[in-house]
């Protein structure tokens, strides 16, 4: 444990309460000190020896005293470490060493309290105090701060009983204190910039700070997030969140924004696409449903729900492995069985509009688009087949729109009862994706016989409308769009399938 005796002191101080019998006992003991304005006329009022720091830098106090003591001969002197090459330095640019620096900071939050001069407030904010405390803080093992009057105890204490040598362990202790002041300081400037008006909540909207994620896509790779996640949801349990989850996350909650006021809805999303989609009666039926559609892609999936996981819904899902589940809300009893299981993430989803654009970054700069905020309703959309869609037909097939909107292009979708029965996604062409949906569903059971196809995109040959209609499909929701639209419609016309054309399409990258 080193001790060094104080050979020299800055002093700089708005209260001056407390101060003469400190500076008595340092000048007592030999110590030189410097001093700045205000404080070096209250010294030398004293009759005591005192300098001004502009005889080390050379410069007189300016801009109405914002600029006293940010020199480097006095950071200098504050920031060296006491070995041979500092000390060298010090030597070779006149630069005096400073072992005790004693400050406090200007008024702030008294000024605050009392007024709502915006200038009177401002020239409050303490700068060059504040930096003092900071650098005798950050070299605490050569110099020891008094970053307040209520910590001159601890001064006097070295001065009287031991001459003026100070212990490592009070230096630490003090460098402590100091840092906390200083926290609270800029603590309470924040606040006061922060302070409530229209103006800074519009600001605010476009200021994120990062989080640090434990790690990206894969270990390798770092990661962070840019945003306020507490705006968007409360995390009731499980581990902290990882790049995936938010990937994975923010496609759940575009998917489930679209069934935001419908019936019972509850989602499997797995690497961002949606393999279990299903809308029912109760929220115990709607999981029973989409869990149907891919048991096997849920374990370790995203679970969203529309509504709140009641008791019997939360036994359901514990059975199986999953990472994250989402909810509106939970019941009690939901809650606490939801919870035994301490690595799985639960979250309470809050406020979730879809933003207006996208970004993303590549080659040597950023893409912007609008977001794909559309969304096909029965007016908007065509019947161009001799067959017109039934109600359940139809309802099924804007169910089987949002649910190949929110899957990787190329992308086919087959629907039934709400149900999503089977889905071809992110292939090369579409009749790859067809015949994955095809026999995704036919491997899971689920039978295709009176479902319905969506397509995120046109049909370039009706080759996906046969395949379709070979295994049961009676309705198909498509854009439209492409030159040959014409054959796809004949064969479903010829086949007595009812075709309907949104005239937007849906491809996601």
């Amino acid at each position: 444990m080193r001790d060094i005796r104080i050979k020299s002191a800055l002093i700089s101080v708005y209260y001056k309460d407390g101060l003469e019998q400190i500076v008595r006992l340092l000048t007592d003991l030999g110590i030189k000190l410097y001093s700045t304005g205000g404080t070096w006329d209250f010294i030398h009022s004293l009759g005591l020896p005192v300098s001004k720091v502009e005889e080390i830098t050379g410069y007189p106090s300016i801009l109405d005293g914002r600029v006293k003591t940010l020199h480097p001969k006095i950071f200098g002197g504050i920031l060296a470490k006491r070995n041979e090459d500092h000390l060298d330095q010090l030597l070779r640019y006149d630069i005096p060493p400073i072992d005790l620096v004693v400050v406090d900071l200007y008024p702030f939050e008294e000024t605050v309290a009392t007024t709502s001069d915006q200038d009177a407030i401002i020239e409050k904010i303490d700068i060059g105090g504040i930096s003092l405390i900071r650098a005798a803080a950050k070299n605490y093992a050569d110099v020891m701060i008094i970053p307040s009057l209520h910590h001159y105890s601890f001064l006097q204490h070295c001065l009287s009983e031991r001459q003026g040598v100070t212990t490592l362990q009070e230096r630490h202790f003090l460098a402590g204190e100091a840092f906390q002041i200083t926290s609270h300081y800029d603590t309470a400037i924040y606040t006061h910039f922060a302070s409530d008006t229209q103006q800074n909540t519009v600001f605010k909207k476009s200021i994120h700070y990062p989080s640090p994620l434990r790690y990206g896509e894969n270990p390798h790779q770092s990661a962070q997030f840019f945003g306020d996640l507490s705006q968007v949801f409360d995390q009731l349990a499980g581990k902290e969140l990882s790049y995936n989850n938010l990937v994975d996350i923010d496609a759940a909650m575009h998917l489930m924004h679209e069934f935001l006021d419908g019936g019972p809805t509850f989602a499997v999303i797995k690497h961002t696409n949606a393999c279990g989609v299903s809308t029912r009666s109760s929220i115990f039926e709607a999981w029973k449903s989409a869990l149907q559609a891919d048991p096997v892609s849920a374990f370790g999936g995203i679970l969203i729900s529309n509504k709140e996981i009641d008791a019997a819904t939360a036994a359901d899902i514990d059975k199986i492995f999953y990472e994250v589940l989402i909810a509106p809300s939970f019941s009690v009893e939901a809650l606490h069985i939801l919870t035994e299981k301490n690595k799985r993430i639960i979250l309470k989803q809050r406020s979730f509009t879809p933003e207006l654009k996208k970004y993303r970054s590549l080659l040597n700069g950023v893409l912007v688009q609008d977001s794909d905020l559309l969304s096909a309703t029965v007016d908007d959309s065509k019947v161009v087949t001799k067959v017109v869609p039934d109600q359940q037909q139809w309802e099924d097939l804007l169910f089987a729109n949002i649910c190949a909107k929110h899957l990787k292009s190329n992308t086919i979708v087959f629907v039934k009862n709400k149900q999503l029965l089977g889905m071809g996604c992110g292939q090369t062409s579409r009749i790859d994706a067809c015949r994955y949906a095809i026999e995704k569903a036919e491997r899971l059971g689920l039978s295709l016989e009176g479902a319905v196809m969506a397509s995120d995109a046109f049909f370039p040959f009706p080759d996906c409308v046969e395949l379709a209609a070979a295994h049961g499909v009676y309705a198909v929701i498509q854009p439209g769009g492409s030159i040959k639209d014409q054959l796809s419609i004949d064969y479903c016309n010829e086949s007595g399938i009812a075709m309907v054309c949104t005239g937007t399409r849906h491809f996601l990258h």
